[in-house]
C-alpha cells in the first residue's frame, strides 16, 4: 500500500510532467527551461532533477511508456502467428489499450500534441529516431527468438522489423501533419498503410491516380 509520502512524490512528478509538456506544446521545446517547469509547480530546480534527468526526459516520458507497451505486446503474441502478423496485431492492439496507460500520467490529448511537437522539433525528432532504432533492435531479437533463428546471422528478423518500422514512421509523419490528432485517426491510418504494404512491394504501381495524370509519350 502506498504511503502518504509516496503519493506526494507521485503527484509532484505527475505535475512536473504535465506542466512541462504543456509548456513544450505552447511555448516550444527550445524556448522552455527546466527552471520554468519547476517554477510552474512551485518547486526548486533541485527537486525537478530528483524526478527527471533533463527536459528531454520529460518530453519522452510517455513515448517511452508506449514503446514498452508495444514491445510487451509483441512478446505476448501467439507463437503460431507469422512475424508480420504478430507485429501488426501488436501495434493495432496497443492503440486500443494504450489510452488507459497514458491517462495515468497525462490526458491523451496532451500526449498527442506532444507527439506532434516532437516531430516538429529537430533535436527531439533525431532522438526519437534513435529511440525507434533501439526499439526495433529489441523487437528484432524478440522475433528471432520466437522463430528460433539467430538475429546475428539471419537477416530476416531485422528486415521484417525494419519494413514494419518504416510503415509506422510514414504513418506518424502523415498523421502529425493532418487535421485529426486522435488515437482513432492514427490507428485507422496505421491499418490503412499496413494494408498497402503487400501491393506496394509486389504490385504494379502504374494505372493509379498519379499515373493517370502523367503525360503520355507520343
Amino acid at each position: 500500500m502506498e504511503t502518504l509520502r509516496e503519493r506526494k512524490k507521485q503527484r509532484t512528478r505527475d505535475a512536473l510532467l504535465r506542466n512541462g509538456l504543456e509548456l513544450f506544446v505552447t511555448r516550444g521545446y527550445e524556448h522552455t527551461t527546466v527552471d520554468e517547469i519547476a517554477e510552474s509547480v512551485d518547486v526548486s530546480q533541485r527537486t525537478f532533477f530528483r524526478y527527471f534527468a533533463s527536459k528531454e526526459d520529460v518530453a519522452f516520458f510517455v513515448p517511452r511508456l508506449t514503446e514498452a507497451h508495444y514491445v510487451e505486446a509483441v512478446r505476448r503474441r501467439p507463437a503460431e502467428e507469422t512475424p508480420l502478423e504478430a507485429l501488426r496485431r501488436s501495434v493495432m492492439d496497443s492503440w486500443e489499450s494504450i489510452e488507459e496507460a497514458i491517462e495515468r500520467y497525462v490526458p491523451v490529448e496532451l500526449f498527442l500534441r506532444t507527439y506532434k511537437m516532437i516531430e516538429a522539433t529537430p533535436s527531439l525528432f533525431a532522438a526519437h529516431l534513435r529511440r525507434q532504432s533501439e526499439t526495433e533492435e529489441e523487437i528484432a531479437r524478440i522475433v528471432a527468438e520466437r522463430e528460433g533463428v539467430d538475429a546475428d546471422t539471419d537477416p530476416r528478423p531485422r528486415l521484417v522489423v525494419a519494413l514494419f518500422g518504416a510503415v509506422i514512421r510514414v504513418t506518424e509523419r502523415h498523421w502529425s501533419v493532418g487535421g485529426d490528432f486522435s488515437v482513432a485517426a492514427i490507428r485507422e491510418l496505421t491499418a490503412s498503410y499496413l494494408d498497402q504494404v503487400g501491393p506496394a512491394l509486389a504490385g504494379n504501381w502504374r494505372g493509379g491516380p498519379a499515373d493517370r495524370d502523367r503525360p503520355r509519350e507520343p
